[in-house]
């Protein structure tokens, strides 16, 4: 298995609109931050983990023309807003695109974009969709999933198995909950959100994840979900040497 980092930003992407590159160093290329998402290759299965507002300029620089599925782990505007970019997904295809989803997101993804989901007089429809209810396998990797604080909603953490090595998958998340903790402990390694130094309502905050990382005996940790605070360098040169921040197009394979 292989995880690409698609995206290693927050909400508003690094920079910000207006050119509002914050604290960062904007001629460090590793500053440059599009919407969080990420894509897991498993054998010939591409499994792509939301589908944010930047995801054809995602797709297009990782080379990628089609996935075999998408997961949605919340129906924030970040990581949703670019499914549109799925009809060409499908036409690359040749089939509808399998989506899964918590059943109460897609109650609220459906209406939204029900011109996807159920077609039209024109279209056909392009995303067939499935409830994740329970672990599933995508080939010789097992999947578990747990849902995580993020403000009024619940968003997917995702823990990927193959063999005897394991990555976990968790963006927007402001607290470790104890069946998270359960689940994630003693992965090698932990792609895990930390929006910035200071403590955020919805999001974890960079003391935070240290202090779960340590205690959950995470073998690698990498940040991601950054703000314009949180400067690449400036983090490679005062994190210990298990962890680091993660960028846009960073690979991790178990």
């Amino acid at each position: 298995m292989k995880l690409r980092i698609l995206g290693s930003g927050t909400s508003s992407g690094v920079p910000r609109l207006g050119n509002d590159w914050g604290s960062v160093d904007p001629t460090e290329p590793k500053n440059r931050r599009l919407r969080a998402s990420a894509l897991a290759t498993i054998g010939d299965v591409r499994l792509l983990i939301d589908a944010g507002p930047d995801l054809r300029e995602q797709l297009n620089s990782a080379g990628v023309g089609a996935v075999e599925q998408v997961i949605i782990t919340h129906d924030h505007a970040d990581h949703i807003h670019g499914l549109d970019d799925l009809r060409q997904v499908a036409q690359n295809l040749g089939h509808q695109v399998p989506l899964l989803a918590r059943a109460e997101v897609l109650d609220r993804l459906v209406p939204r974009f029900r011109y996807l989901f159920e077609g039209n007089a024109l279209y056909p429809a392009v995303v067939r969709h499935d409830v994740i209810a329970e672990d599933f396998m995508v080939g010789p990797t097992r999947i578990r999933v747990t849902d995580q604080p993020h403000g009024r909603i619940t968003s997917l953490g995702l823990r990927f198995d193959e063999g005897e090595r394991s990555l976990v998958y968790a963006v927007d998340f402001v607290e470790l909950t104890d069946a998270m903790a359960s689940l994630y402990q003693g992965v090698d390694v932990w792609v895990a959100d930390c929006l910035r130094r200071r403590p955020h309502p919805t999001h974890a905050h960079l003391d935070a994840v240290l202090g779960w990382a340590r205690d959950l005996q995470v073998g690698q940790l990498w940040l991601t979900h950054l703000d314009n605070s949180m400067d690449h360098a400036q983090l490679v040169s005062t994190l210990p040497d298990w962890a680091a921040p993660a960028w846009d197009g960073l690979e991790i394979e178990i």
